[in-house]
């Protein structure tokens, strides 16, 4: 199988273009169509991290809409905010005190069309 680094917003068992995910067994990564990919930090609250998935979706939605302009640059940082927040970029979540990923998810990740997302 080629493992590679990454990321991925998904729930064990979900299906992804035809691939059904699955976790590995120490829970810090997906794999998706024989990919490897950092899993969401568990420790966010449902209701939190579904917020968290919608700004990440929407910013998703912003750099399609606005890829080749000058505005490309913010809606990529706002993905990666939300990405950060989720644990699924930056310092692993399983390299945190608690209380270091509280203040992770915690952190306002804006919604396009708000104000730019914090780098």
């Amino acid at each position: 199988m080629k493992v590679t680094g990454g990321c991925w917003t998904a729930a064990e068992g979900e299906v992804h273009a035809g691939a059904v995910t699955e976790r590995t067994e120490d829970g810090r990564y997906i794999v998706v169509g024989g990919r490897r990919w950092r899993a969401t930090d568990p420790l966010i609250p449902t209701e939190r991290a579904a917020e968290l998935r919608s700004a990440l979706m929407a910013w998703r939605r912003e750099v399609r809409a606005v890829g080749g302009t000058a505005a490309e640059r913010a809606a990529r940082d706002g993905v990666q905010a939300a990405k950060v927040a989720l644990g699924e970029r930056g310092r692993p979540w399983w390299e945190q005190t608690h209380a270091e990923r509280r203040q992770r998810w915690e952190t306002d990740v804006p919604l396009p069309g708000h104000h730019e997302p914090a780098s």
